[in-house]
């Protein structure tokens, strides 16, 4: 039997046990001075982006709105328009840093769409790569992320110079 260590699954399985007590994980980051530890690349007045400490892929990234809401509906002009041009630019970051070949991009509203966190609207970035499906997911039922969360936010945090103004532009 071959054996695949991926140390990380426990802090995913531990924080499914407490997540819920130590409240929403966006508002968390958005309120925290320290970047780093909470993976976030950009804080602006109205949208955060941050990675998923979870990844689907190696760059995915979460964008949100600061406010904790939970529908598009509850969204100022003023957050719609921030939350489209993060998307814009957290594109381009990724494209900068990891050169993939296509993205997902997806929103899950209620937990029936599968919204691990559904009291804070988010929209999921995730690159991805010609053969990044391989044999793993297909059989064995397991997604391998080849790159450490530390390693991947140092090549993205590179890139985020292009965050810096996009809240001002008109």
């Amino acid at each position: 039997m071959d054996t695949l260590f991926a140390p990380w699954r426990m802090a995913y399985i531990e924080y499914a046990k407490v997540g819920k007590e130590q409240g929403c994980f966006i508002c968390n980051a958005t309120k925290s001075d320290n970047l780093e530890e909470n993976l976030v690349l950009y804080k602006g007045k109205h949208v955060i982006i941050l990675m998923n400490k979870f990844p689907y892929n190696t760059g995915h990234l979460l964008i949100a709105p600061n406010r904790h809401v939970a529908d598009f509906a509850q969204l100022s002009d003023e957050e719609l328009l921030a939350l489209s041009k993060a998307l814009v630019q957290s594109i381009e970051v990724i494209k900068r840093a990891f050169s993939p070949d296509g993205f997902n991009i997806g929103v899950n509203l209620g937990r029936v769409a599968g919204a691990g966190l559904e009291s804070h609207l988010h929209i999921h970035v995730v690159p991805r790569w010609n053969g990044d499906t391989n044999f793993m997911p297909v059989i064995a039922d397991t997604k391998v992320i080849p790159e450490a969360l530390k390693d991947t936010y140092r090549k993205l945090i590179k890139h985020v110079e292009i965050f810096k103004t996009f809240e001002t532009m008109h």
